[in-house]
């Protein structure tokens, strides 16, 4: 008897709190149409701001991504001199098959490293024909084995290979990794201060957006208090416009950045011996903190604008 009272009580409460909440919703959804050019300016300002912290970190995810996999392999490009002789470039070729852990991958002549870099360049080929000379020098590609990471010491090989006759230059992936490390670091501490100055503008934007609208229906707000209601219902519908805004925000800020990573997304490939980062887009736990921040952001700047509207 007892249990099913209790049943029924239950069963009216839920019912009550779906009709509030579909409500507040409704309310919402109302004051954002009837202010519609403020919502859209407050929803631009969050969809430039969350699209620019969402392009950062899409920039760093693959940056890092790039990194890893290059700190995974130790890799190495022999650059030769110009005018290398066929015996001289035999000598070479026969030293660097006999370095331990070690397979040649490619000769790049100088002719087919210009042509990658065409390749590269695309429509932006047209850059290279104004060259007289072609500057781009001819490179063994060589590759070592897992075993042959952990054991070689890049930097006494480089040493040893360039002081051999008709070797210009050599680097190896670990060079890169190690500089990249170093503007990883800067650019995530730049991230960090930009993204927080981005977050406070649209603080900024929110509250004084949710302001407006409560102050163009103070009167209302008035006689809802007069006739009873408490200040949670006064105050939901103006949190949900504000949790709106920024979800909606954010959901068309990843659309364009997903749109962006489609037209600018490449394939894997090398130039002079040196890869090109494959683009990949953020993970679903990136996304779910871009719409997390975004809705975040709203709720936060819609309970900024109604503490101090109700404070005054």
């Amino acid at each position: 008897m007892f249990s099913s009272k209790w049943a029924k009580s239950f069963g009216k409460k839920r019912m009550t709190r779906l009709r509030s909440g579909t409500y507040h919703f409704r309310h919402a959804l109302r004051n954002i149409f009837s202010n519609s050019l403020i919502h859209a300016v407050s929803m631009g300002t969050i969809t430039i701001s969350v699209l620019l912290i969402g392009a950062f970190m899409l920039f760093y995810v693959n940056v890092s991504s790039w990194v890893v996999q290059w700190g995974q392999s130790l890799s190495m490009s022999v650059y030769l001199v110009d005018d290398i002789d066929e015996v001289t470039k035999g000598g070479i070729e026969a030293v660097l098959k006999e370095l331990p852990h070690a397979t040649i991958q490619d000769f790049v002549s100088k002719e087919k490293a210009m042509m990658e870099m065409r390749d590269a360049l695309g429509v932006q080929a047209g850059l290279l024909d104004g060259l007289t000379v072609n500057p781009f020098p001819a490179s063994f590609e060589i590759m070592f084995d897992s075993k042959g990471r952990d054991e070689t010491a890049p930097q006494k090989l480089k040493e040893r290979l360039e002081e051999i006759e008709g070797i210009a230059e050599v680097q190896y992936s670990e060079q890169w990794v190690e500089r990249f490390e170093g503007v990883i670091d800067m650019l995530k501490l730049a991230g960090l201060i930009i993204g927080g100055l981005l977050c406070i503008a649209v603080l900024f934007i929110v509250t004084n957006t949710i302001k407006l609208t409560i102050y163009s229906r103070q009167d209302e707000i008035e006689i809802m208090k007069i006739v009873g209601a408490t200040d949670g219902f006064v105050k939901m519908p103006y949190l949900m416009e504000g949790g709106l805004q920024g979800l909606v925000g954010g959901c068309i800020a990843l659309l364009i950045l997903f749109s962006l990573y489609l037209l600018f997304s490449l394939r894997t490939e090398g130039i002079l011996g040196l890869p090109v980062m494959n683009i990949v887009f953020l993970k679903g736990a990136h996304v779910g903190l871009i719409l997390i921040l975004s809705l975040f952001l709203g709720l936060t700047g819609s309970f900024i604008a109604l503490g101090r509207f109700f404070r005054s």
